[in-house]
């Protein structure tokens, strides 16, 4: 890839736009089964694997299957005891969450020694700005080299899109799975996704999708021909957008997180629909703890609080506010979380998902707080007792510390296990790639 003289070969520079991007998305295949088999490749190597969460709380609900399950009609979302009757030999695992992070820093530190530029957006998945990468030669042997190295240095598979966008780069990279590497240009648009239905199409729900069946619209291709002021009318500023992405028009720019952390947060999906008041209260005094310990190891404050509600119908609903004093507290956190769910949902709803999210987050020395005479004199004693509580938890485990209210026998329980909690929203484990 590199010449003698250490510099790209002369004609590197036809594989790289005079203005435009080269955007990769890398796309890790059946992320924790993989990282089961390339743990123990002799026990799950080759086999029919699915990772499942405890059938006590998730009622044995497969989160994810390898390839070789797949090819057995095994499938995400599949209650454990009816994959097991279309596969009897299915090996379940129970997942192993503080292991998947590391293999994601793993994977991520490998794809940062090809561009600064790196955005994650989930624990298994990133955007690559390779733009200005082209010392490693040109955009295939990139992608190869990254999916190479991986295999080779991590015994894990990737799939990779290479793109002029991030949205046809995500869409590329699930034209090849598992391991291959797709180029989806812009003049290949119509061949490759015209003919392919609109859920197809990375971003358009099934909602979505329905909507634009009733209208006639079934096809990406059909979706690039709609009139867009129709689109609009019905759909807001998003009618636009779905005109665009048929189109495979897409301007968002790889935001590179090196940053300091600009939200926290953790969601936790419940074992059924939940109602009763001190059921949620119970769930969000458990995300708030964990939110704020996190918080607190980043040596930050949060200004901002946003609540996340799944109904049972999978609606999506966020709310938030900034708060009066900024805080690392999770006694705070955890009463301002109630507090937005009580005005904007109320009791006896039912839900089926819990987040809290910390924004508008500033480093612990530059922020300001403002107390009345009270506060300031409590303060001290309260933080000397909070960095206590941090310490035997830092010793002795999690669950070292906690209040009555903690306890339960809901997911949020498990979020002081790192190894069986979930990832969702969880995305400060990827800074520390330096």
């Amino acid at each position: 890839m590199m010449s003698s003289d250490g510099n790209p070969p002369a004609n590197v520079d036809q594989y790289y736009p005079a203005a435009g991007r080269v955007i990769l998305h890398v796309d890790m295949n059946a992320f924790y089964c993989s990282v089961h088999e390339a743990e123990e490749p002799d026990l799950y190597r080759g086999k029919a694997t699915a990772v499942a969460g405890s059938s006590e709380l998730r009622k044995g609900v497969i989160v994810t299957c390898s390839y070789a399950a797949r090819n057995r009609g095994i499938s995400t979302g599949m209650v454990v005891h009816q994959a097991m009757k279309k596969c009897p030999d299915l090996i379940v695992i129970r997942p192993d969450f503080h292991l998947y992070r590391q293999y994601s820093r793993a994977f991520m530190q490998i794809a940062y020694s090809y561009t600064p530029q790196l955005e994650a957006t989930s624990i298994d998945e990133c955007y690559l700005d390779i733009t200005g990468s082209r010392q490693f030669g040109n955009p295939m042997e990139i992608a190869e080299s990254i999916q190479r190295r991986i295999k080779d240095e991590l015994g894990l598979p990737c799939s990779i899109g290479i793109a002029p966008n991030k949205l046809l780069a995500k869409m590329a990279s699930d034209l090849k799975k598992p391991n291959g590497i797709s180029i989806l240009r812009m003049r290949d648009v119509p061949r490759i996704l015209w003919h392919r239905p609109c859920n197809e199409m990375f971003g358009i729900g099934k909602k979505t999708a329905e909507k634009l069946k009733k209208l006639g619209i079934e096809t990406i291709g059909q979706l690039a021909k709609s009139d867009e002021n129709m689109l609009i009318e019905l759909f807001g500023v998003n009618g636009a957008w779905l005109k665009n992405s048929a189109n495979g028009i897409n301007h968002s720019a790889v935001h590179a997180e090196r940053e300091a952390n600009k939200s926290i947060g953790h969601t936790t999906t419940l074992p059924a629909d939940v109602s009763d008041m001190n059921e949620i209260h119970r769930v969000f005094l458990n995300i708030s703890d964990q939110v704020a310990r996190r918080l607190r190891k980043h040596e930050m404050f949060s200004q901002g609080i946003q609540i996340t509600i799944r109904t049972p119908d999978m609606k999506t609903i966020t709310r938030s506010r900034l708060m009066e004093v900024p805080t690392e507290d999770a006694t705070v956190i955890y009463r301002e979380a109630c507090k937005l769910f009580e005005k904007h949902w109320g009791s006896g709803k039912p839900v089926r998902m819990l987040g809290v999210t910390l924004q508008n987050l500033i480093p612990r020395e530059e922020s300001a707080v403002q107390m009345d005479l009270f506060e300031y004199e409590q303060k001290p004693k309260k933080d000397n007792l909070i960095r206590i509580m941090d310490q035997l938890r830092d010793k002795f485990g999690e669950n070292a510390v906690v209040t009555a209210g903690m306890l339960g026998d809901d997911p949020s329980v498990l979020l002081r296990n790192h190894k069986v909690r979930g990832t969702s929203l969880q995305k400060d484990n990827l800074q520390s790639l330096d």
